[in-house]
């Protein structure tokens, strides 16, 4: 796997290149700002890129923005987004083309070498990977909206949110895969969005439904 990241602090671009080469990958190139971050991309055309979302100069959403050019640059490029804090508009743009290869972690989830890989790994295949503390806390805020689901259907939607497939939620809440079927058809229908268990349509979907 190739990798091109853009990270404006160098301890912790360092940091993910040791960890992301010990752990069999290849980073390509390691960048500190958007038109750095292009460039490489455009040059390497990478299997994944890391982007933090905050980038200079202005440190607010200069690393969404060059995320977006570089699915342009190379289309359908998966991009795994960092952030130090929760942000509501983080990966919204990047989802909105319904193409999935998209993630958002926060950065202390590197300390989880694991977790971080594995989403990593997921986001480069095509899927998608939402921190579960950032999608907590969205969901938290906004629980008003929530109401009308079940307290089982919002436990499905979470972990949904967190890119588990099917079996995985099952496992995790010790149902069956046709119980985790019917409840995220019930969420679905609840949200007024056609039924798909498709992976970046599941995170849209909470994204959306946070949005309301």
């Amino acid at each position: 796997m190739r990798i091109v990241i853009v990270e404006d602090s160098a301890v912790l671009a360092e940091g993910l290149n040791l960890l992301l080469s010990a752990s069999g990958m290849t980073v390509v190139a390691t960048t500190g700002d958007a038109p750095a971050f292009l460039a490489a991309v455009a040059e390497h055309e990478p299997d994944v890129a890391i982007v933090d979302v905050r980038l200079p100069p202005s440190f607010r959403d200069e690393g969404v923005q060059a995320a977006l050019e570089a699915r342009r640059i190379v289309p359908g490029l998966p991009v795994l987004l960092f952030s130090q804090y929760v942000e509501q508009v983080y990966a919204r743009e990047l989802l909105s083309d319904g193409k999935g290869g998209v993630g958002y972690l926060l950065k202390d989830r590197v300390a989880r070498v694991d977790d971080f890989i594995d989403a990593l790994r997921r986001v480069a295949a095509g899927g998608t990977a939402m921190d579960p503390e950032a999608v907590a806390q969205l969901l938290v805020r906004r629980s008003d909206p929530l109401d009308r689901l079940t307290a089982r259907e919002r436990d499905v939607l979470q972990l949904m949110a967190e890119g588990l497939d099917n079996a995985e939620i099952a496992a995790r809440l010790f149902v069956t895969e046709r119980a985790v079927h019917k409840h995220i058809g019930n969420i679905f229908g609840k949200l007024d969005l056609a039924p798909t268990d498709s992976g970046h349509r599941r995170v849209r979907a909470v994204l959306a439904y946070l949005d309301r």
